[in-house]
């Protein structure tokens, strides 16, 4: 079984059991005024898995699964089935962690403020998935990947400053950079001729449309 599938199979039960568990809800969401004050540092990896509702449940372990599957193979395939398994697992919890200090500076002292999900880390996915595959074409929306890419970052990074819908675009956005920073960065150290395979990659261009 794939760890990516046994994250989803985590996520899924931990989030299911929060859904009808407020006090468990309460204890792991994302609440900067808490770890500020508390130390309740679990707070930062915790929030990432559970989730608000069903659908906020199952549209991000299905971007895992799509995503997911392929970078573990291709981590697998350059590290190494046992340090391509632990350097997938290792992104993805730290993508988690790192993608809500943004918003843990900027909400320390508002106790109104908490977050929750998996989004930070299923974005690192998605971009590390991008570095392999920069022309993939997605079917939705019909882009290729690396424009997908370069929109979706301006995008998070406008909404997050534009606010008021109450989604994590600050995680998504910095999630994203750390999944492309990670992948570029334990690939190249581990097998440097990586570098020249991604430039050659994206140097490829579009091969065409997708119908």
């Amino acid at each position: 079984m794939s760890l990516t599938i046994v994250l989803i199979i985590m996520t899924s039960i931990i989030s299911y059991q929060a859904f009808s568990n407020a006090d468990m809800r309460q204890k792991l969401i994302l609440h900067p005024a808490s770890i500020k004050e508390f130390g309740q540092w679990h707070r930062f990896l915790t929030h990432g898995f559970i989730h608000a509702d069903w659908g906020h449940l199952i549209l991000n372990m299905y971007v895992l699964y799509i995503f997911g599957e392929d970078l573990e193979f291709y981590f697998n395939q350059v590290l190494g089935p046992m340090f391509g398994r632990l350097a997938y697992l290792f992104m993805y919890l730290t993508a988690i962690v790192l993608s809500s200090i943004p918003s843990y500076l900027r909400h320390q002292d508002n106790y109104g403020y908490s977050a929750l999900g998996a989004s930070g880390a299923t974005s690192a996915v998605v971009f590390g998935f991008v570095l392999f595959n920069p022309w993939l074409w997605f079917l939705f929306p019909p882009l290729p990947a690396i424009i997908f890419a370069v929109g979706y970052l301006w995008y998070s990074s406008y909404m997050d400053k534009r606010g008021g819908d109450n989604i994590g675009h600050n995680a998504h956005f910095w999630g994203s950079v750390y999944g492309l920073l990670f992948t570029i960065t334990s690939m190249t150290f581990a097998k440097p001729e990586m570098l020249e395979f991604f430039v050659a990659r994206l140097l490829e261009g579009p091969s065409g449309l997708p119908f």
